[in-house]
């Protein structure tokens, strides 16, 4: 997409009433003992030595109204001024700026090539702490905004106390221009995740009395980062240290000191360079007993059909994507699902990037994932996690794990409790039968659905005439056998139980 991003910082500070001069010319060059400052007193340039080293000199921009000296920007922070007389800061006639030393030998120059016509090139100090050299038609033709220095384009201090560059630095992404990245040499030290096309990068809170926040700005001729803070804040400084942490300070006038209210890399986790010490994503386990090899899949992606995505939400984007346009969604899964190096993917839709560019951002990842992180609810994109099936998740696992031998032991209970009732029902029914048997003669049978054919009392009288003797087969322990006639000829057996044995069984 071809967006570069460079960091513009808006500043809102203290003001001063003080009328001051705040511009260099051929006529005025710049020297030692003068001091320019802006147009309300908010910065000042000038040379200054600093406290370990009073025998090399700079010249650089300063906050003017805070005690304490903190420098914003230093033309010559790499190549200082040896000499025990300092030099003087000119403009040469081909509108360059130049720092020469006491000898006349250059420390520092701008490489600007402007002859100046019709006019005075002016060199001048804004309030927002930016050095623009202005032709004489006042178009600006260099800013100090466009070099090197630990607080506006960020390459940090060697050390607290040596302002000459260091091997951290911080700008855009080189490959793909979506990321911001520091730094540690050539190798990335920490980043931001991958742009989404949101305007409002963030906001930050420090406390009740002042909120800053991050915009993205299109001017033409690229994508600028804004930093502006409420009205009526205190001073705010971002600066890249020496150990490579961005750091986000306001000006505590109580303390008298700079507070520090945010910083990037926020911990071991949050650094790019190393293996994070944190968790691995669902799907993956740690690559041997701990997670200083990094993670490692589970299963292995099986090429050729099968596999799935997975949504992790509110996720910072892996490092070191393929960056594809002109993908819609599908076309974007597509590009990851039909290729088998591919471990994840993200989508998002650039509304807010110039309308004659592409608005897509198809993003891909081959192989190792490196540098990704959850992030909290509110920040983040969603990752689309390449996996070989759909995976349960590990909540649903443990509910499983719980709910299956509940339902297991609830159905053997019930199971239980109907054998039991089964059983009890089926004694009762024999107990009624053998309870009808002992019925005496006055008592009747009726039709009641029993396990054996239903006689009435009176067929029985009648089949043994009464139970007569000489219808007596025989006798035993329980009662005397009678031989029975039915109607139709058929003959039985009717066993008459005595009176001993019903008592018996009624417990009397």
């Amino acid at each position: 997409m071809g967006m570069a991003y460079f960091p513009v910082f808006t500043f809102l500070f203290m003001v001063c009433l003080c009328q001051s001069d705040d511009r260099l010319t051929h006529a005025k060059p710049l020297l030692p003992g003068n001091v320019l400052i802006s147009d309300s007193g908010v910065f000042a340039i000038g040379f200054f030595s600093l406290k370990n080293s009073s025998s090399s000199s700079y010249v650089g921009i300063w906050y003017n109204n805070i005690p304490e000296r903190t420098y914003v920007w230093i033309a010559n922070r790499d190549n200082p001024i040896t000499t025990n007389v300092p030099g003087k800061l000119i403009f040469t006639n081909s509108s360059d700026l130049v720092l020469l030393d006491s000898t006349g030998r250059t420390i520092w120059t701008t490489t600007n090539n402007i002859t100046a016509g019709g006019g005075e090139t002016a060199a001048v100090l804004l309030d927002s702490g930016n050095l623009v050299v202005r032709s004489p038609n006042g178009t600006g033709i260099w800013e100090s905004f466009y070099y090197p220095t630990d607080t506006m384009r960020f390459i940090a201090w060697k050390g607290p106390n040596d302002p000459s560059s260091s091997i951290f630095s911080m700008g855009g992404d080189l490959i793909s221009d979506l990321q911001i990245v520091i730094w540690n040499g050539i190798r990335p030290y920490w980043r931001r995740a991958a742009w989404v096309g949101e305007m409002v990068l963030g906001t930050f809170q420090g406390n009740s009395s002042f909120r800053m926040f991050q915009t993205i700005e299109y001017t033409g001729d690229g994508y600028y980062i804004k930093v502006t803070v409420s009205d009526g804040s205190p001073s705010i400084r971002i600066t890249l240290d020496y150990t490579g942490m961005l750091t986000f300070r306001r000006w505590n006038s109580s303390m008298s000191s700079w507070t520090v209210f945010e910083k990037f890399p926020s911990s071991t986790c949050d650094q790019t360079e190393y293996v994070p010490t944190c968790k691995c994503l669902d799907g993956y386990e740690p690559n041997g007993l701990s997670f200083s090899q990094g993670c490692r899949r589970k299963e292995e992606l099986k090429c050729g059909g099968g596999d799935s995505f997975l949504t992790l939400p509110t996720m910072k984007t892996p490092d070191k994507f393929l960056y594809i346009q002109n993908r819609s969604f599908d076309q974007c899964t597509a590009e990851c699902s039909h290729n088998c190096s591919c471990s994840a993917c993200a989508y998002a839709s650039l509304k807010n990037v110039d309308a004659t560019l592409d608005q897509t951002r198809c993003l891909v990842w081959m192989g190792e994932l490196v540098d990704v992180q959850k992030f909290g609810s509110t920040f983040g994109e969603n990752l689309y996690l390449r996996v070989p099936r759909s995976p349960v998740s590990k909540k649903e696992g443990t509910v499983l794990k719980i709910v299956v031998p509940v339902m297991a032991t609830f159905l053997l209970l019930i199971t239980c409790i109907w054998l039991v009732l089964k059983a009890r029902v089926k004694h009762q029914s024999r107990k009624v039968q053998k309870n009808l048997l002992c019925l005496n003669p006055s008592n009747e049978l009726g039709n009641e659905n029993l396990e054996f054919p239903s006689v009435s009392f009176e067929d029985i009288i009648t089949a043994t005439n009464n139970f007569s003797d000489y219808k007596m087969l025989g006798k035993g322990g329980f009662g005397k056998v009678y031989k029975g006639m039915w109607e139709g000829g058929k003959e039985v057996a009717v066993k008459r139980l005595s009176k001993w044995f019903c008592a018996r069984d009624s417990g009397v």
